[in-house]
Parts: C-alpha cells; sequence; structure tokens
C-alpha cells in the first residue's frame, strides 16, 4: 500500500475515532476546559497527529493511548461529581478578585491577572468603574464573573414588585423560504394563517429568508436583503390597550381563585369590580381597536 495512501486511511480513522470519543468525554470538553481537561485534549490532539503521519509498523498502540487518556478523563469527571475534595484538587477553586468594591491585590498575583487584564474582563461584563463592584471572582474555568452593588444593578420586575405573565421561546416558523410545519402548529396557527400574514405584507414564502413568531404572537419576517424589508404589522395602539386590560382583568381574577382566606378573597373581588366599573366608563373608541 502506497504510503499516502495509508496515510489518508489513517487519518480518516483518526478523525472517526476522535468524533467518537469526544461524544464519550461530553460537552464539557468542548465549552469550559477544567486544567486536567485541557491537558487532555492536548493530548489527545498529539496522539492523534502520530497515528495519522507515523509510519512505525507501532502506530496502533496509539490506538491503545487515546483509550487510556478517555478512560481517565472521564473516570476523573465521576470522580469530581462525586468529590468535593477532589473537585477543589482537580479543578481548582473559584479566587475572589474584587470584594466590596475593592481589588485583592494579593488574589490578582496569585493568579498572575495584570490590572490591565483585570479591567479588560470588567469591561467584557459592561462595567467599567471598578468601586460599582461588589463582588467579582475568577471560576477554575478562568472565566470572571461580576456582581454589582445594589444600587448599580438593572430594574427587574421583581425589584419593583410587578408580576409578569412567563415569556415564552420565540418559535421559528421559517427559514431559507421553508415552512416549519411541526413549529408553525405547536404556535398555533396553521398554514392558512401564515399565507395570510405573507400576502398582508406583499410577500412570497420564497422570498422569506427567516420568520419567527414571539411571544406575544407576533410574526417577525426578514428578507435578508436590505431593499426589501417586509412592513411592519406591530399591534396598534388600541388593540395593545385592550390586551392589556384583559391581561390585568385575567390577572385579578387569578389571584382571586388562589386567596387562602375569605378576606382576601373579597380585596381581590372589591379590586375587580372597581376595575370592570372604570373600564365600561371609557368611552368604546378608547378601548376598542
Amino acid at each position: 500500500m502506497p504510503s499516502w495512501f495509508e496515510i489518508v486511511l489513517r487519518t480518516l480513522a483518526a478523525i472517526v475515532i476522535l468524533f467518537a470519543l469526544t461524544k464519550v468525554l461530553g460537552k464539557r470538553q468542548i465549552s469550559q476546559l477544567s486544567l486536567f481537561e485541557y491537558i487532555t485534549g492536548i493530548s489527545i490532539g498529539n496522539i492523534a497527529a502520530y497515528i495519522s503521519l507515523d509510519l512505525d509498523n507501532l502506530w496502533f498502540l496509539g490506538m491503545v493511548s487515546l483509550g487510556v487518556w478517555v478512560s481517565v478523563s472521564v473516570a476523573m469527571e465521576f470522580l469530581t461529581m462525586k468529590s468535593k475534595k477532589a473537585r477543589d484538587i482537580i479543578d481548582g477553586k473559584g479566587t475572589v478578585l474584587i470584594k466590596d468594591g475593592q481589588l485583592l491585590k494579593k488574589n490578582l498575583h496569585k493568579e498572575r491577572l495584570t490590572l490591565d487584564e483585570m479591567l479588560e474582563q470588567l469591561r467584557k461584563k459592561d462595567v467599567y468603574r471598578v468601586a460599582d463592584v461588589e463582588f467579582a471572582v475568577m471560576e477554575s474555568s478562568g472565566e470572571v464573573n461580576v456582581m454589582l452593588k445594589k444600587e448599580y444593578q438593572p430594574i427587574t420586575p421583581d425589584v419593583l414588585g410587578w408580576q409578569v405573565a412567563n415569556e415564552r421561546e420565540a418559535l421559528t416558523v421559517m427559514m431559507d423560504g421553508e415552512i416549519q410545519m411541526e413549529v408553525l402548529e405547536e404556535s398555533g396557527h396553521d398554514l392558512k394563517w401564515l399565507e395570510h400574514q405573507l400576502e398582508k405584507r406583499n410577500l412570497e414564502q420564497e422570498e422569506v429568508f427567516f420568520a419567527q413568531i414571539d411571544s406575544n404572537g407576533e410574526l417577525l419576517l426578514q428578507t435578508g436583503e436590505e431593499s426589501k424589508q417586509p412592513q411592519s404589522s406591530q399591534t396598534k395602539p388600541k388593540e395593545r390597550v385592550t390586551m392589556l386590560i384583559e391581561q390585568f382583568e385575567a390577572e385579578l381574577l387569578r389571584l382571586e381563585r388562589l386567596s387562602r382566606n375569605e378576606s382576601d378573597r373579597r380585596v381581590y373581588q372589591t379590586a375587580i369590580d372597581r376595575f370592570q366599573a372604570s373600564t365600561k366608563s371609557l368611552p368604546d373608541q378608547a378601548i376598542k381597536p
């Protein structure tokens, strides 16, 4: 067998074997690597290169070496899952770099992290003042995670005491002009509805590059061409007001049903009566589309 042909066969075999072994190692091996996993990745790559190119008659021993490395790596993962001490030794511990807005010089030197590198990591988290940071830690993977002080954290509905509806993931119903029928049915719509929406925007099916239905049931279309953007079909203000009124009334009714005692139930019932009375007093044109 010619040497070049043998190398081709062995390289293809190495690719297949590496793919199979990577599946065994799991997704962690291709995401955030621990120190041991980093060493394992380098070693497996070197062994695979040896299997592909070395014309030595003992090249098959590389397969044995690959099997040993993968077996040890899998064993280490199970060990770290079972033992906290083993996890601290093999994967390492997180290191606190900032506490109460103060940089910890000793820990920065321990991780061999310069001030420029530290500031770069903060900028990646959209933080530009060290004093704004309550807590920053370098994880065992080398990533720096940051928690801002309370006064600098974004305001959320939970902080304001608001209750919001559950968010649903956007469903992709069209890709490259092809309709994803299963996803469309999952969204609660049918083909006629989609065709009607395309007709409203003066678009043919083949012209749609990408389409999603968001959590509000709105169809978002993209043609992929700057020269031909689909017409917007955003909800009109009157329709939005009507929808919000219905959602608020439904939330009050839900809270009434979940009341733990008669006193709470009466409070919600009073609020519902007042709300319904106030909406009835509004002009029809103000709440109807």
